[in-house]
């Protein structure tokens, strides 16, 4: 099945990238959660608005990266989300919360270029991985606190 990705999908493609998977995956897992849509032959001009919307998101180049990178590594995010009795959450902190947070302390991040390795369901500092640019990736500290 050809598919037309939206969004990234790690290990398959960015969005605008045209993908061959098999049929079950595109259509009970990428196309239900909006990862991707059919393949067609009038599709091209959405591969070509996609593309234009993720290159004016995208990160210059690689010096700017780097000037990224620092900024964010070299302070610490407050994530404010609500907590019972011994710190558990409820839920687990999102990368919309990670990004919520980056960008009220004025930093500039899509959510869906943050990595978050293990779920984080505990108050306290956390550290989660941005990808800035394809070949620069920053750890970027974070403090979820009760709020």
């Amino acid at each position: 099945m050809k598919l037309i990705l939206t969004q990234e999908v790690t290990g398959l493609g960015a969005p605008g990238d045209v993908v061959e998977v098999k049929d079950g995956y595109g259509r009970n897992y990428l196309i239900p959660r909006g990862f991707g849509i059919r393949w067609t032959r009038g599709g091209e001009k959405t591969i070509e608005s996609i593309k234009k919307a993720r290159d004016s998101r995208a990160v210059r180049d690689a010096d700017h990266a780097a000037e990224v990178k620092t900024r964010l590594e070299s302070s610490v995010f407050q994530v404010k989300v609500r907590a019972g009795e011994g710190g558990r959450l409820f839920g687990a902190v999102t990368t919309a919360d990670i990004a919520t947070a980056i960008v009220d302390a004025g930093g500039e991040v899509d959510k869906r270029t943050i990595v978050v390795a293990n779920p984080i369901k505990s108050l306290g500092p956390h550290t989660v991985t941005v990808k800035v640019h394809d070949d620069v990736e920053a750890k970027v500290s974070l403090n979820v606190v009760s709020g």
